[in-house]
C-alpha cells in the first residue's frame, strides 16, 4: 500500500507535531540530536540510518554522525547537501533516501535512511521522512542561532572585563599575565605568547604572560617566522596547516597571530598556537583580533607610562638610577631588611680630564664607569648618578666586608678598563637593624670615609670606622 488512510494520516501528523514540538523545545545540540535518533527508531524500527552534517564541533555520544566529507565516496550526500534536494539511490540490493536537513537559512546536513533489503520506500513514509527532516532542520537552525547568540553575549562579556582590566592602570607584568589567562580560557591554546618589537623591527622581547614554549630552544623558529610575515603584509596571522619542518617533538600546525599597531607601525604582536591543524575556528580567529585591537591602546599605554616612570628614574647620560631613586630604596630597605650598605664613588681628578680632553671625553668616562658599576652589582642592588663626577651604589642585605669588596673590584675595574685613563675612590658605610641609625646619617659616613680615601692617595675603598651605638 503506498498511500494511508483518512485516519491513519491524522495519526501521522499528530505524531509530526508532536515531534516537531519536542525538537524545538531542545536548545542543547546534543539533546536534541539524541531524541531525532530516538523517534527514528521508533518509527522505522527496521531501517538504518547516519546523518551527515556540516559541523560536527559538539559530542554525539557515539550516536551515527558524521561530518561532510567532500572527498568521500559518498557522493549522493554531499550533492543532497550541496542542492537541498531530496534524492533516491536504487542500489543492488536495497534502497537508500537522502534528505536535506534545511532551515529557513541554510542546509545543515543530511539524513541518509537505508531501506531493508526486503522492502522499499513508500511514497507516505518518503513525504513522512521529509515532513519530520523539515522540522529536524529548523530545530537545529534555532540551537545553533541560539548557540551563537550565547557565545556572542560571553565574547561581550570577555571583551567587556578584558577591556575593563586592562584600562584600570595596571603595570604591565600584571596587564599581560590577566591577558594571557583571558586568551587561553577563550581558545583553549597550547601556548601564548606577547613580543614587543623596538623602532628598528630587529629584535624581539618577551613580554610578560607568555608561556614556557617561547623560553625553549625551539620557540626562534616560530618567532622569527610569525614576525617576518607580520611585517611582511602589517596583517594579523590565521594558519591551520602551517610546517615549518622543525625538529621539534612539538610542532605546531595552528598559529593565530595580531599585531599591535602604534601610531601605524608594528610594535609587537600577541600569538595563539595549538599542535593540532585547523584547530582554530574562523570565529575565535575574529574574536582575538578583536580583543588584541582593544587591548593594545591599553598595552601601549602601559608600555609608555613604565617608560616614563623609567625616565624619571634614570640619569639621562650614565643609564644609571637616579639621586632620587636611590634616596627611595635606601629608605624602604632600611625599613625593611637586616642590613645594607653604601658606596660613594668619586673620580679622581675629574675636572683635570675636563681640561684637558673635553667634557666631551668626560662625559665619556662618566659612562664607562657606570658601565662597570652595572657590571659589578646584582639586579636587586641600585647604581645611582649621586651628582656630578660622583656616582653612588646601595647594596640591600649586605655586610660591610662584602660592600668593600664589591667596592674594591670595582676600583681595579676602572684603573683597568677606562679609556682614557682614569681611577676612582670609593667610600663605604653600612647600616644594621640593631643600631639606631638614618639614611642621611649612612651618606655622611660614606662621604666621610670618600673624603679620607681622596686625602690618602685616591684609587682606593676606606670603610667607615665602627659602628652607630644603639641610642
Amino acid at each position: 500500500m503506498d498511500t494511508l488512510d483518512k485516519d491513519l494520516q491524522v495519526e501521522v501528523y499528530k505524531k509530526l507535531y508532536f515531534v516537531t514540538e519536542k525538537l524545538h523545545s531542545f536548545l542543547d545540540m546534543e539533546a536534541l540530536l539524541s531524541e531525532l535518533f530516538v523517534f527514528l527508531r521508533e518509527e522505522f524500527p527496521n531501517f538504518s540510518y547516519n546523518l551527515f552534517l556540516s559541523q560536527v564541533t559538539y559530542c554525539h555520544n557515539d550516536l551515527p554522525i558524521t561530518e561532510i566529507d567532500y572527498d568521500s565516496e559518498n557522493i549522493a550526500a554531499v550533492k543532497v547537501y550541496g542542492t537541498g534536494i531530496m534524492e533516491l539511490e536504487h542500489l543492488d540490493d536495497h534502497t537508500v533516501l537522502y534528505v536535506p536537513l534545511k532551515g529557513k537559512q541554510a542546509v545543515y546536513g543530511v539524513l541518509q535512511m537505508i531501506a531493508p533489503i526486503t522492502d522499499n520506500f513508500k511514497r507516505y513514509e518518503i513525504e513522512y521522512i521529509s515532513l519530520f527532516a523539515g522540522s529536524a532542520g529548523n530545530a537545529i537552525e534555532n540551537a545553533l542561532l541560539f548557540r551563537h547568540s550565547q557565545q556572542i553575549i560571553l565574547n561581550l562579556k570577555l571583551l567587556n572585563e578584558t577591556s575593563k582590566m586592562l584600562n584600570s592602570n595596571l603595570q604591565l607584568a600584571e596587564a599581560l599575565p590577566y591577558l594571557s589567562n583571558q586568551l587561553k580560557t577563550a581558545f583553549d591554546g597550547q601556548e601564548i605568547g606577547f613580543f614587543l618589537l623596538p623602532e628598528d623591527q630587529r629584535t624581539v622581547k618577551i613580554l610578560p604572560g607568555t608561556t614556557s614554549f617561547f623560553f625553549t630552544k625551539q620557540a626562534p623558529i616560530y618567532i622569527d617566522y610569525i614576525k617576518k610575515e607580520i611585517l611582511r603584509e602589517n596583517e594579523s596571522l590565521f594558519i591551520g596547516d602551517l610546517n615549518l619542518h622543525t625538529i621539534s617533538s612539538k610542532s605546531f600546525q595552528s598559529i593565530m597571530a595580531v599585531p599591535v599597531i602604534y601610531r601605524g607601525a608594528v610594535r609587537g604582536f600577541a600569538v595563539v598556537m595549538h599542535q593540532k591543524p585547523f584547530f582554530f575556528p574562523f570565529d575565535s580567529f575574529k574574536l582575538f583580533q578583536t580583543l588584541v585591537q582593544h587591548s593594545s591602546l591599553a598595552i601601549i599605554n602601559s608600555m609608555l607610562r613604565e617608560e616614563l616612570k623609567r625616565i624619571v628614574i634614570t640619569d639621562h647620560l650614565t643609564k644609571l638610577n637616579s639621586r632620587k631613586f636611590l634616596d627611595e630604596k635606601i629608605e624602604k630597605s632600611m625599613m625593611e631588611d637586616e642590613q645594607g650598605a653604601f658606596i660613594i664613588i668619586d673620580i679622581d681628578d675629574f675636572k683635570g680630564i675636563n681640561d684637558k680632553y673635553g667634557h666631551q671625553i668626560g662625559d665619556e668616562i662618566l659612562i664607562q664607569v657606570a658601565r662597570l658599576i652595572k657590571s659589578c652589582i646584582r639586579n636587586q642592588d641600585v647604581g645611582a648618578r649621586w651628582g656630578g663626577e660622583e656616582l653612588a651604589i646601595y647594596l640591600p642585605k649586605v655586610s660591610l666586608e662584602e660592600a668593600v669588596a664589591v667596592a674594591q673590584r670595582l676600583v681595579e675595574k676602572v684603573a683597568q678598563a677606562s679609556k682614557p685613563h682614569v681611577t676612582i675612590s670609593c667610600g663605604v658605610s653600612h647600616w644594621h637593624k640593631d643600631y639606631k641609625d638614618s639614611y642621611q646619617s649612612l651618606f655622611k659616613r660614606a662621604d666621610e670615609a670618600l673624603y679620607l680615601a681622596k686625602r690618602s692617595g685616591k684609587n682606593k675603598v676606606v670603610a667607615q670606622s665602627g659602628n652607630i651605638k644603639a641610642g
